[in-house]
């Protein structure tokens, strides 16, 4: 079923019909939804549901689009419409596979600022056609690039629910001993088809009561089991869950089922209207953070694209791995945030169309604007310390010193004498070389005239050649060569010339003031003399 203003879009694919089952990552459908100019910039809340097959991902996946197209209004479910969006159907064999994100996301102003929400719908684990690896691989890059992962169980928290983040926990143990933080944000844990509301009541109280009985640490378990539970808290930022009820008897067992909403029973749909606000209404959304900053919609794809290279494999990566593709992927988007904040300011300063820069102006302002770009770099907090950080940094100083290059040749090709340097240095070379073949004429050293003729046919043909290359396109190289040696005789030839004879013009002109001002002076100093 599909919903108009939007799709659900395939980002990873899974190729499980071979023996050796591969993921794939779809660059392009991922930067389609994320690149977009209006989102590109905006920070990013990633909501993403997880856990077994043929459990109601993907119809509660709808009921939270139907929640967001609305904008968070109070009366968001009380349109009659069959649920659509993310595709669904009843039965026992699978249905989604990979890792589908909405094609729109959602814009959002939360505590004070403009904001995107993103969703992603993931494949069940545990169905007949998935290895365990294929299952760990789906939840790992669920859990590692949202900010929200909704855990879907069904009736309880089983130990084996617990078990499925034992291998997280390790990952999460290693990352906080790095750099003191929490690698993961919310962990949601959303209990389906509640059976025991006698003991604790549907909804979040019931459900953070059923955690804390599920987390609490005994003297009588296994270390194992009481260390699992200790990674886990200090693994995620929060932790909570929402006990829901059965949503009725209609959903479950009527094939022909759409998702209107008279078919679904009252108090599923109260405490659904409960539950969506307390991850969804914009006080309560969670940006996606890492090294202390919120991730840009566009700095998701490079986490995507990390992340799979390494789930690649045909076994699951080390937890010390991943924590290495983590602290790599860190440092790569600050770079690029640095790098994109130096950009933008040349670009506003000298690119484009705007106007010729003095160069001294040019150097300064690049020195001001690479130290900018520095401090972006070294404000966000590094995973792995300052000793991996700063190879990074040295590459940022090298990738902007080559960009600065670059904006440096474009602003001298808009500098009308610059651009002109070259054929006046021709032009000049040969009038002198004209004036001196004259003189040697009239004084009869022919062979001197004649070898000043010589050069000045060189002289036109080098110029002919040079406008040729200028107009054509071609052979670029050869007319580098010569704007270079034309530039060097100007600015240690002509230019030391044209100083020196500035410098005795300036002087000689001192010394004519100075003269003035003296006999201007002496008559007065008689006429002074002849008073007293």
């Amino acid at each position: 079923m599909s919903a108009t203003g939007g799709r659900a879009v395939q980002i990873v694919k899974i190729n499980d019909e071979e023996s050796e089952h591969s993921f794939t990552l779809d660059i392009d459908a991922l930067n389609s939804i994320l690149d977009k100019p209006e989102v590109r910039d905006k920070p990013v809340c990633v909501i993403a549901v997880a856990g077994a097959f043929r459990k109601g991902k993907s119809f509660l996946l709808n009921f939270i689009l139907r929640y967001l197209k609305s904008g968070g209004k109070e009366d968001w479910i009380s349109s009659e419409e069959e649920l659509a969006g993310f595709h669904w159907r009843g039965g026992s064999d699978r249905d989604t596979t990979g890792i589908l994100m909405w094609s729109e996301v959602f814009p959002f102003r939360s505590k004070g600022k403009e904001v995107v929400v993103a969703i992603m719908d993931t494949q069940g684990s545990f169905d007949k056609n998935s290895t365990v690896r294929d299952c760990a691989t789906i939840f790992a890059l669920s859990l590692m690039t949202s900010s929200v992962l909704v855990y879907n169980l069904f009736n309880n928290i089983q130990e084996d629910d617990l078990q499925h983040l034992h291998y997280f926990t390790e990952y999460g143990r290693l990352a906080l001993d790095d750099s003191g933080e929490t690698p993961f944000q919310h962990l949601q844990f959303l209990v389906r088809d509640w059976q025991y509301a006698y003991e604790e009541p549907y909804g979040k109280e019931g459900g953070q009561n059923i955690l804390n009985k599920q987390l609490k640490i005994e003297e009588k378990q296994h270390p194992e089991l009481q260390a699992l539970r200790t990674n886990l808290t200090s693994c995620f930022s929060t932790m909570s869950c929402f006990l829901l009820p059965h949503p009725g008897k209609h959903v479950a067992t009527n094939p022909n089922f759409k998702g209107t909403l008279s078919d679904i029973d009252e108090e599923f749909l109260e405490h659904l209207q409960t539950f969506l606000p307390e991850i969804l209404a914009p006080e309560k959304l969670v940006v996606k953070v890492l090294g202390g900053k919120g991730v840009k919609a566009k700095d998701l794809v490079t986490y995507f694209k990390s992340y799979m290279e390494i789930f690649k494999g045909n076994t699951m990566p080390e937890p010390k791995s991943m924590l290495e593709v983590t602290i790599e992927v860190n440092n790569l988007v600050s770079l690029a945030s640095a790098k994109e904040l130096y950009m933008a300011s040349m670009e506003s300063l000298c690119g484009g169309d705007r106007p010729y820069l003095n160069e001294s102006v040019l150097d300064l302002e690049h020195t001001r604007i690479l130290e900018s770009a520095i401090q972006e770099f070294d404000a966000r907090k590094k995973m792995g310390g300052e000793e991996f950080s700063t190879k990074y940094r040295d590459q940022l100083i090298k990738e902007l010193e080559e960009a600065f290059q670059q904006f440096k040749a474009h602003n001298d090709s808009k500098n009308i004498f610059k651009a002109a340097n070259t054929p006046i240095t021709l032009f000049t070379i040969w009038a002198i070389l004209y004036i001196i073949s004259q003189m040697c004429s009239l004084i009869m050293l022919t062979p001197v005239s004649n070898l000043c003729n010589v050069l000045m046919w060189g002289i036109v043909i080098t110029g002919m050649t040079w406008a040729y290359i200028k107009w054509g396109g071609e052979y670029a190289h050869i007319g580098s060569q010569i704007e270079e040696v034309t530039g060097w005789v100007w600015d240690n030839v002509f230019q030391v010339l044209l100083a020196k004879a500035a410098e005795q013009g300036t002087n000689y002109a001192v010394r004519q003031a100075a003269q003035r001002m003296s006999s201007v002076q002496s008559p007065s100093h008689l006429e002074l003399k002849k008073n007293r």
